[in-house]
Formats: structure tokens, sequence, C-alpha cells
């Protein structure tokens, strides 16, 4: 089993300087430590994301790296031009020698779509217009593409990916709709939630992927089956259970109020806005149900073994350094990870 690194980089209550010297540090640690990938979240007018331009934040990230994988988790494809995507993905694709990985999506706000003139009734049949078109152009010298949103006539491709035909393609999905895409078109998998909610995603995917034959898009030797299957995980480790809990807690309330930011901003409640994986409101209920995992390493390793055996999936997405968190907390919690979960997990 491979263990990445998602991030939204959310508002930490320090200088922004500082939250991203201090995220750069997090991940240097993390390459250094051998995780899989860094998956960077992209949100818009949210304090929950403090880089809603991904791919800058990932240029640096490409330098201060030798190892580690990255990408975002996901582009919103309706937000931006495929054009300059395209340019943006070959570009990180060389600065990072190869380690970039894709990873597209609608956007799950529609407050954020709606911020951007996209009306979210309509986003799922741009991206997939947009995902076409910008699949299309990373294999081409010359672009022609006609769909119902983007249309382009002999248009020059200067810049080529260094990964070929083009990096590998993932899809973050909470609901049965998008994981059955991505099963269908083989792509690397990504789902999060409650345990059961995580399961049924994973299970929809993978009834999915076995109608299209069971083969990878973009076949990764790494993963069993070549392909991977994740689910996300909020994990935070100390010496013990109540060291643990005791800064987790605070920061994980933290980034549960700024998930919900626009949400409260607009008066409206979780249920009101679509957003199928309601997650709990409090840090006991995540726990609870499975999102959160914070304890001692004999406690961390415990639940992961005993959720990813229940799961099904072959990719634990770990979720480390969150909400106002310190890069102490962050850095300890990380090498007892490493140090003492890691090596049995990969094992798995």
């Amino acid at each position: 089993m491979k263990i990445g690194l998602f991030d939204h980089i959310e508002h930490g209550g320090r200088p922004l300087a500082q939250l991203f010297d201090e995220r750069l540090a997090f991940i240097q640690a993390a390459d250094e430590a051998g995780l899989y990938c860094l998956h960077l979240a992209e949100h818009h007018q949210t304090p929950l994301n403090m880089v809603p331009i991904p791919g800058v934040f990932l240029g640096t990230v490409a330098r201060a790296t030798t190892r580690i994988k990255m990408g975002p988790l996901v582009y919103l494809l309706p937000l931006v031009s495929p054009l300059r995507l395209i340019d943006e993905i070959c570009m990180l694709d060389h600065l990072s020698n190869g380690r970039m990985e894709v990873g597209v999506g609608r956007g799950v706000s529609p407050f954020e779509l709606k911020y951007h003139k996209v009306e979210h009734d309509q986003s799922r049949e741009i991206f997939i217009d947009a995902y076409e078109c910008i699949r299309a152009g990373l294999t081409t010298d010359e672009l022609t593409y006609h769909g119902p949103h983007y249309s382009y006539d002999k248009v020059p491709i200067a810049l080529r990916p260094l990964q070929q035909p083009h990096p590998p393609f993932w899809y973050g999905s909470s609901g049965p709709e998008g994981s059955t895409w991505a099963g269908e078109h083989g792509m690397h998998f990504v789902t999060l939630g409650p345990n059961e909610f995580a399961k049924t995603n994973i299970d929809t995917f993978k009834q999915a992927f076995a109608r299209r034959g069971g083969k990878a898009a973009q076949p990764k030797s790494e993963f069993s089956g070549g392909i991977a299957m994740g689910v996300q995980r909020h994990i935070f480790v100390d010496e013990n259970d109540e060291k643990a809990a005791r800064w987790a807690k605070p920061a994980m309330e933290v980034h549960l109020k700024h998930i919900n930011w626009l949400r409260s901003k607009h008066g409206m409640t979780q249920t009101q806005v679509r957003m199928r994986n309601v997650r709990g409101t409090t840090f006991e209920e995540c726990v609870a149900e499975g999102t959160v995992i914070a304890g001692s390493p004999k406690t961390v390793l415990a639940e992961i073994e005993k959720q990813m055996a229940q799961i099904g999936a072959n990719y634990l997405l770990t979720y480390m350094f969150l909400g106002n968190m310190s890069l102490d907390n962050a850095m300890r919690s990380l090498e007892l990870f490493r140090a003492e979960v890691m090596p049995k997990l990969e094992r798995l």
C-alpha cells in the first residue's frame, strides 16, 4: 500500500509568508519520509484554501523536493481555459522532472462556481468537455477540437509534457456519478467520508472499472491491479492518545469551520448545499465516523489497518497538517508516523 499527502493549505492564523514557508518545510520532510505524492486542493474565495492557484505553489514544490510526486486534487476545469492548463501541466511536469500527477474535477462548491459565473447544473458538462480537450491537447503539436463549450482549430501546442503520452489523470469523488465516471475511464481514484460512505464509493468505482476490463488508462505498477484506489483520512500522531487529542481537536475544529465557511456566509447548512459527504461537525464525531484517526502510533496503525480492510482501498491519502496546527506538532506527528506506522502499512 502506498501513502500520500493531501492539503488545502488553509488559513492558519499567521502571516501567509510564514504559512507557506512552514508548508514547504513540512512537504520537504514528507519527501524525505518517502510519501508517495502530494495532492493539493483548489478552492476559491474561502479561508479553506490559501493557494487557489495550485500550480503556482506546486512550481515551488517541484524545486524544493526530489522524490515525492505532486499535483492538484483537483484542478477545477470549468474555471480556466484548457489551453492555459495544457501549458501549466507541461511546465510543472518538466519542473518536477516527471513527477506531475493531474487530478481533475468540476468543483464541489456551487458558491465558488457561481463567483466565477459558472452555473452548477452545467458544470459537469463543461468539465467533461474541458477534460477531453486537455487530454487531446497534451498529445499533439497542433490542437483541433470541437465540443459543446470549447472549440479550437489548428492551435499550435509548443509545450509537450515530459511524461508520455501525458502525466497520469486522477479523479476525486464523493458520489456514485463521479465514482462511476472515474472507473469507466480507468482513472486513478480517491474518495473520502465516513467508512461506509467511502466503501460505497470504492465499490462503485471497482464495478465500473471492472466493466471496462479492469485496465487502467495509465497503469501504475506500484499499485495492485495497476490502479490507485484511495481514501483520505486526517491523521494525528503523538506519544499517546491523550497528547494527540489535546492538539488535534482544536486544529480539526478550525478546519471544520473553514470547510463550512462559505455555507455559513450564505446562511446555509451542509444538508442544504450539494455535498454528498456530510461529515461530522466536531472532532469527536469525526473520530467516531472514521474520518479522523488520532492517537499513539499503535492506536493509529490499528485503526488504519481496520479501515483499509473494510473499505478496500490500496492508497491511504493522509491529511496531516491543517487548521491552526503548529509546525512543531505537524513535524512530530509526521516523524512518529514515518518511523512507527508507515513501515507496517507499506507491507499491506
